[in-house]
């Protein structure tokens, strides 16, 4: 860490200030994913600060995903990590769909969306072994005796294989992250009690379309699966509403 001795930092939220300038570090490339922080005793010398300051800090910054705290060591800088940053997005997103109705509404339509043109891409660019992989997530469903936790993850893993086709990590982590808040949150809309056997065979009518390589059938069947779970889930939500008037 190159940062010349500091001047004294004004006492007003100390931890703030000092996780600006680590985290300013951190980004103009003075540390390195891997690189060890200085300890605390050097921290608190070089900010001028007590301990709680350092170590309210380093727990922001751990909480970004920007370092990593193990026990008897010092910090260091973390990895980069795309599935990592989504996920820390999940307490967000808690909140949010919770308090939001109109939140939810914009997210089922991002997810539609973004599942229709991963439907595209993978019809374009699918490979055999690519087609044989997410058939076997589709028999592994059917396997599952309708399950809920083991079909529900399966389901995921559906889409989840789809977005990699792309080869894009990106899209790969988001399909991921769709899915998970949802499942987390409002799992009705990903999961419909009693339709296992609907959504196997919409899962292996997406495949069908992928492996043929009909990206604009594969988007439609996407769009008439995904569409489905939400006019479902929009049936009992609003049964439930009569029943509680």
């Amino acid at each position: 860490m190159t940062e010349k001795q500091a001047e004294p930092i004004a006492r007003r939220k100390l931890s703030h200030q000092v996780e600006e300038r680590l985290l300013a570090q951190i980004q103009d490339g003075h540390m390195a994913p891997g690189d060890l922080l200085p300890s605390e005793r050097e921290l608190m010398a070089l900010f001028q600060v007590g301990r709680p300051a350092i170590r309210e800090a380093m727990q922001n910054l751990q909480r970004m995903g920007l370092i990593e705290i193990r026990h008897g060591e010092r910090p260091r800088v973390a990895e980069p990590s795309l599935e990592q940053a989504i996920s820390q997005m999940g307490e967000t997103m808690h909140h949010v769909l919770a308090h939001s109705e109109s939140s939810l509404g914009h997210l089922k339509e991002a997810r539609l969306t973004f599942e229709m043109e991963m439907a595209r891409i993978a019809a374009r660019n699918r490979t055999q072994e690519q087609v044989g992989q997410i058939r076997s997530v589709i028999e592994a469903q059917r396997q599952t005796q309708y399950s809920a936790p083991e079909f529900l993850a399966l389901d995921g893993q559906f889409h989840l294989e789809i977005a990699r086709i792309s080869g894009n990590p990106i899209f790969a982590a988001l399909s991921e992250a769709l899915f998970s808040w949802l499942a987390k949150f409002h799992a009705h809309l990903v999961r419909s009690p009693g339709h296992e056997d609907l959504t196997l065979a919409e899962h292996t009518a997406i495949l069908d379309a992928i492996e043929a390589g009909d990206s604009e059938r594969a988007a439609r069947e996407m769009s008439d699966h995904l569409n489905r779970a939400n006019a479902l889930y929009s049936g009992r939500h609003n049964q439930r509403a009569v029943t509680q008037a």
